[in-house]
């Protein structure tokens, strides 16, 4: 039994965020639902509520949905219209395929005042004589009654033979009331037959699939034919499940073949019936299914393995320059990223993409704490760049650059300006100075424009020999 709960209501809420209290448009159809349950209190100001393709007997906790303007409660149990009186805002309402055979029920939906749209097709009610007159006379508001408009003339005849219609119908219920007790009498002991059937079928045991016994495959006592017999044993349980799916689906053959009448007790056994088979298949292919081993990325040896399981396409690219390994990962493009979780380290490298692991052992080792991954917001791609553990040292290399025709005379300008001219000394004539022959030398330089050479003159002590040094003489100049 589907039951409506918060977390139900909150995946089908997606489109608004999973919030509830601003919710104003949910779809519930197809869930199997068999009762009506907290959304007039989790989502109050729902105003379209599709539950079409259920197995809700009744109508209940909607009545407090202020704001509805369209319910759909198509091919559902529904017998009786019901708990519609709070609806204030309701506008449509499809009630197509149900069991509503009490059509005085209608009368309720007085009090919708902006009811234009009813669907009643498909329920026992609208085999009555006199139906839709009934409706049109009872139901002043209405504009359309199963796709059909309702037109004054209509209207006007159907109020003119109102209490006619009226006894028509009521004789009509009771008859079918009748008929409704009698069919639940007969659902309710054929559900308790069944019931026994299936009480018996586990109390007595069952032999083989062709009516003898076999030896119990788990029994322990020693035995030299004991693989043989195990052999057998194998064969004869594989023989026994082909001819019991068999079985089964002559009782399936059986059970749709019975002819049962159209009532909500059949609709709601074919879908036990259903329900059942789908839970013994899910079983058989269970048990057929072999689990898979568990994953192994990392021998007990502790190597490393390479593994692709996601199976994308990659490069590793070793960029000597930067001294590091570059990944290119072709993720998905549209896939979040986060499904996606990076893991280096110092000799592999481990991507989870949607739990599917990606392996790779790397070359060299590397600096996981330095590494960084990126995601390209074009392809997709993730790239990973992970820097080497061992630096190389490599030479500076200066790419030439492109120069321009006209800007060939200011660089050749500019280079002339930054050449340096350095003093270089020939070893070979390089000597000593003696030092006891230090002579003291003075310089004179010629001025004019003729005497523009340097002359040395060299001074003596006994260059003139009748010279005396007299210092109270001031030097000449």
């Amino acid at each position: 039994m589907v039951r409506v709960t918060e977390e139900l209501l909150r995946q089908r809420a997606e489109h608004n965020n999973r919030e509830l209290f601003s919710l104003e448009e949910i779809s519930l159809h197809q869930q199997e639902i068999e009762k009506l349950e907290y959304i007039d209190k989790l989502c109050r100001d729902l105003k379209i509520l599709y539950l079409q393709n259920n197995l809700i007997p009744k109508i209940e906790n909607v009545s407090k949905l202020k704001k509805l303007e369209y319910l759909n409660l198509a091919l559902n149990n529904i017998e009786r219209i019901e708990n519609l009186e709070g609806c204030e805002e309701l506008q449509k309402l499809d009630l197509t395929a149900n069991f509503v055979g009490e059509l005085s029920s209608i009368e309720i939906l007085k009090h919708n005042i902006h009811l234009k749209e009813l669907f009643l097709v498909g329920n026992p009610c609208t085999e009555f004589e006199g139906y839709r007159q009934f409706v049109v006379a009872t139901l002043h508001q209405l504009k359309w009654l199963d796709s059909k408009e309702i037109e004054r003339s209509e209207r006007i005849q159907a109020l003119q033979n109102y209490r006619q219609v009226e006894k028509q119908i009521r004789d009509q219920e009771q008859v079918y009331l009748l008929k409704r007790a009698r069919e639940k009498e007969e659902a309710l002991k054929k559900i308790q037959e069944k019931q026994e059937k299936k009480k018996e079928k586990q109390i007595k045991p069952k032999p083989g699939f062709d009516g003898r016994w076999y030896t119990d495959i788990n029994n322990i006592n020693p035995d030299p034919l004991k693989d043989k017999e195990n052999h057998l044993q194998k064969e004869t349980e594989k023989e026994y499940q082909e001819w019991k799916i068999d079985t089964d689906d002559e009782e399936d053959r059986a059970f749709w073949e019975e002819p049962t009448p159209y009532t909500p007790e059949s609709r709601l056994e074919a879908h036990r019936h259903l329900e059942e088979k789908r839970r013994v298949k899910e079983n058989i292919r269970g048990q057929k299914v072999k689990e898979k081993p568990p994953r192994t990325l990392i021998t007990a040896e502790g190597k490393v393995l390479n593994m692709n399981e996601p199976k994308l396409h990659f490069f590793l690219k070793d960029d000597e320059e930067n001294n590091q390994f570059i990944l290119d990962l072709a993720v998905y493009r549209h896939l979040d990223s986060s499904l996606i979780d990076v893991d280096v380290q110092p000799t592999y490298l481990r991507v989870m993409v949607k739990d599917k692991p990606f392996q790779l052992v790397l070359p060299a080792e590397v600096k996981p704490d330095s590494s960084s991954a990126k995601r390209s917001q074009t392809t997709g791609h993730l790239v990973i760049s992970m820097p080497k553990v061992q630096e190389i040292i490599m030479a500076n290399r200066k790419t030439p650059t492109l120069v321009k025709p006209s800007d060939s005379n200011k660089l050749q300008t500019n280079i002339k300006r930054e050449q340096v001219e350095k003093l270089e000394v020939d070893p070979s004539k390089y000597s000593f100075p003696d030092v006891a022959n230090i002579i003291q030398e003075k310089e004179r330089i010629g001025q004019g424009p003729i005497n523009l050479q340097q002359q040395k003159v060299i001074d003596t002590e006994n260059s003139c020999v009748d010279f005396e040094d007299n210092q109270d003489v001031p030097p000449l100049i």
